[in-house]
C-alpha cells in the first residue's frame, strides 16, 4: 500500500489519524498511541526503504534524537521497522513550523526573537555537548507555539557526530549538505564543519526574524552560492530601509555571520547570550526574564 493511503492504519501501535506533511525522504502523520496519546509518526518513503544509505541516515536521525534530551528538543519515543516500513515516533507538539509563523507574522519584535534564539540556543548547546552538529538549522526545522512562545528543535536528518570515524560518515567529502539560505560558507566545499556552522545558521535565523529578509539576496542557487563564497553579508541595519537596531544587536548578529571563523562567535551559547543581552539593553528589560524561558 502506498504511503499516501496510510491514514487509518496502525503502524507499530500508532493509529495514523491525519497526513500532516511531506519531506524529501519521509511522510509525517498525526497519530495516536494507546499509552502515549498523540504523537507524530515519520515514515520513510517506500522507494528509499530499499536504499541502505537512506535507511542508515533515517535511523541515525532517530538515534541522534534519542540522545539529545532537552526541553526544547522534540522528544523521540521510538523507531524501527515494521511490515517493511521504517518509522520514527516523535512527541506531538501543538503549533507550527517557525517558517510559517514568521511568514504570516512578518518581522518579529527583538524581545520575541531573543526568546526563540535562547531556547533553540539551549537545545543546540545540549546537542553540541554530545558532539552532535545539526547542520540543517532553519525556521522550517523549528516548531513554534505562539500561545506559549515555546520553540522546539527537530529534524536531525543530516546531523553529524563529531566523533564519528571517517569510514562511517554518510556524506561524501566535496558535497555540502544543508539549506543554501542558512548554510555556513565553510560547508559549501563539503568540508567537515564544527559547531560554528550551527552558530552561522542561528545568526541567519535571528537576522531573518528581525528583518524579514536574509543576509544574502541571490535569486538563484548559483548566484546565492557565489555570494556566500565571495561577498560579505548585508549589514543588519541596511537590510530594510528605515529599520534600525542598536549597534550591539547588529554587532552580535554580524559576528555570527562572519566568514572568518576566528571572528565568528565560538559557540552557540556565546552567541545566544550576547544576542539576548544586547536585546535586553535595547528594550530596557531588566533582571532574568529571558533566563526563565523554557530550556534554561
Amino acid at each position: 500500500m502506498s504511503q499516501e493511503n496510510l491514514v487509518g492504519r496502525t503502524v507499530a501501535g500508532y493509529r495514523l489519524l491525519q497526513h500532516v506533511g511531506e519531506g524529501g525522504t519521509a511522510a509525517v502523520y498525526r497519530a495516536e498511541h494507546p499509552e502515549r496519546g498523540l504523537a507524530a509518526l515519520k515514515v520513510l518513503r517506500n522507494r528509499l526503504g530499499q536504499d541502505p544509505v537512506a535507511v542508515k541516515r533515517f535511523l541515525r536521525e532517530a538515534e541522534f534524537g534519542t540522545r539529545v534530551q532537552h526541553p526544547n528538543v522534540v522528544k523521540t519515543y521510538e523507531f524501527g521497522e515494521t511490515d517493511g516500513m521504517y518509522y520514527l515516533a516523535l512527541e506531538w507538539m501543538d503549533g507550527e513550523p517557525l517558517e510559517k509563523f514568521a511568514l504570516r507574522s512578518g518581522r518579529l519584535a527583538p524581545i520575541l526573537v531573543a526568546t526563540i534564539v535562547e531556547q533553540i540556543g539551549a537545545a543546540l548547546t545540549a546537542a553540541h555537548a554530545l558532539g552532535i552538529i545539526h547542520r540543517d538549522l532553519k525556521p522550517a526545522n523549528i516548531m513554534y507555539n505562539p500561545a506559549t512562545q515555546r520553540a522546539m528543535l527537530l529534524d536531525f536528518g543530516i546531523a553529524r557526530d563529531q566523533d564519528l570515524k571517517p569510514e562511517e560518515r554518510l556524506t561524501r567529502t566535496g558535497f555540502f549538505v544543508g539549506t543554501l539560505q542558512y548554510v555556513a560558507p565553510e560547508a559549501l566545499s563539503g568540508e567537515l564543519v564544527n559547531q560554528q556552522a550551527d552558530v552561522y545558521s542561528l545568526a541567519t535565523i535571528a537576522y531573518y526574524l528581525l528583518t524579514g529578509t536574509l543576509p544574502y539576496t541571490g535569486r538563484s542557487p548559483r548566484e546565492l552560492f557565489q555570494q556566500l563564497l565571495t561577498q560579505p553579508p548585508q549589514l543588519l541595519n541596511q537590510a530594510v530601509k528605515g529599520l534600525k537596531f542598536s549597534p550591539a544587536i547588529e554587532l552580535v548578529v554580524m559576528s555570527g555571520l562572519e566568514r572568518d571563523l576566528t571572528k565568528r562567535s565560538k559557540s552557540i551559547d556565546e552567541f545566544s547570550q550576547r544576542f539576548c543581552t544586547a536585546v535586553r539593553e535595547e528594550t530596557g528589560k531588566k533582571g532574568g526574564f529571558l533566563s526563565n524561558i523554557f530550556g534554561r
